[in-house]
């Protein structure tokens, strides 16, 4: 009886390793089907400088975003502008204002924190994200634009 007992224990422990072993290889593959994907791709003289987005697996990162041309030197009409936009990049990658996980604003003058605020407020949903504001130097942000915008977000 005891011999049985051990024979049925060891083939139990062998299927319980089996399965753990599958288990082990079914996530390492998954993890080499990731793939980076890079969309609204920027060229330099027709080699790629950077994305407007990339994703890797289930975290998608939104290139910092601002108004640029668009800019019309108010930061509550740009702040919308640019959530908008950052928004739609979020959008075709699958993911949501919702889903965002941190932000960073860059603004071109401090003085513009309160404005800015006040259009940014409530436009994640009611679990807002981490969030980093930090004012450039006068002239540091590229383009015309007077803040930009980038985060992380989850697919």
């Amino acid at each position: 009886m005891e011999l049985k007992r051990r024979s049925v224990l060891k083939r139990l422990m062998a299927a319980v390793a089996g399965v753990a072993a599958a288990g082990s290889l079914a996530s390492a593959t998954e993890v080499e089907k990731d793939e980076k994907i890079s969309r609204d791709v920027t060229n330099l003289q027709d080699v790629p400088l950077f994305a407007g987005s990339t994703q890797l697996g289930r975290l998608v990162f939104i290139s910092g975003t601002g108004a640029d041309a668009a800019s019309v030197h108010d930061i509550r009409k740009d702040t919308d502008f640019v959530l908008k936009k950052m928004e739609k990049r979020l959008i075709d990658a699958g993911s949501s204002m919702e889903k965002v996980l941190k932000v960073t604003v860059f603004l071109d003058d401090l003085a513009d924190f309160e404005g800015m605020n006040e259009v940014y407020k409530g436009r994640f949903g009611k679990n807002p994200p981490a969030r980093s504001t930090v004012a450039v130097a006068k002239g540091g942000i590229p383009g015309k634009s007077i803040l930009e915008i980038d985060c992380i977000a989850y697919v």
